[in-house]
């Protein structure tokens, strides 16, 4: 069996913990194949595209060393596993304590895997270029370099929704209920839910509320013309471009899950009470 170890290169802890993990994988017959920047803050050999070939991937850091294995990673079909030394770790599987712990779940092939909805999203910048991306958490249209609200349109499965005045606006999937999208003030939603959220920032209206959708709902959300005021464009919190004058970005569920890789006695509202300091967290 082999498993792709992906580290923070920033993260202080990372080089001990990196070779913490790759001796348990090694004790218990597992080869850890590393991700070349990941090698080499512990002097070993790495591959650019260590994931392709693995059954799993190790990603070690926080949620954000975690969202950016998986975009490194693109369309590769292999369930992630995150190791948390970063700050809350909603999407990670345990810490850097239960890595012995882990190695021997692995090895057993006793671990859990949960499929996470995943957006596709797609959108035309100010240069005219078109894209199309991938988000596991959110994508958040907001406002540039301003202190003025911006104006968008949303649209669900080609109906008008409102007419926003705010600061932007976040379409959350589930996963990404536990981010962005909660501190803008929209709800926690389980991860097993078949939905997405449009959650306003900071809206000037107060009725306008985040809405929870079908997730195979079609949102677009449009500037509303004319604006003068440059609006940006982001996805799990990096990607970020500035959005064209007339660009429509489309959010829609993709057609391919992220596997996630989670040890079997942990849960959804285990991790819940835990982050959030809950009553018997």
């Amino acid at each position: 069996m082999k498993v792709a170890v992906v580290a923070n290169p920033l993260n202080a802890q990372a080089p001990p913990v990196l070779t913490s993990i790759c001796d348990a994988l090694v004790a218990r017959g597992i080869e850890p194949v590393l991700e070349k920047e990941s090698g080499e803050l512990i002097g070993k050999p790495g591959l650019e595209r260590a994931w392709e070939g693995a059954e799993m991937v190790i990603s070690l850091g926080g949620d954000g060393t975690f969202l950016n294995t998986v975009h490194k990673m693109g369309n590769c079909d292999v369930p992630v596993a995150g190791v948390n030394i970063g700050t809350l770790g909603f999407l990670t599987a345990c810490t850097a304590a239960d890595v012995e712990e882990f190695a021997a779940v692995i090895a057993k092939r006793k671990h859990a895997v949960v499929m996470r909805a995943v957006l596709q999203v797609s959108m035309t910048d100010e240069t005219g270029k078109d894209h199309v991306f991938m988000a596991l958490n959110e994508v958040v249209l907001m406002r540039g370099g301003t202190g003025r609200l911006i104006s968008l349109e949303a649209r669900v499965n080609g109906e008008l929704l409102n007419r926003y005045r705010a600061d932007g606006l976040i379409v959350a999937t589930p996963t990404g209920s536990t981010a962005y999208s909660l501190a803008a003030g929209g709800p926690l939603i389980d991860e097993q839910a078949g939905v997405l959220v449009i959650t306003p920032i900071c809206p000037h209206s107060l009725s306008d509320r985040s809405l929870v959708l079908g997730d195979s709902s079609v949102i677009e959300l449009e500037a509303i013309q004319p604006h003068s005021d440059s609006i940006l464009f982001t996805v799990d919190g990096r990607d970020v471009l500035q959005l064209g004058k007339s660009s429509v970005v489309r959010v829609e569920r993709a057609s391919s899950p992220l596997k996630i890789v989670r040890l079997p006695q942990h849960s959804f509202y285990e991790t819940l009470r835990g982050k959030l300091g809950w009553s018997g967290g």
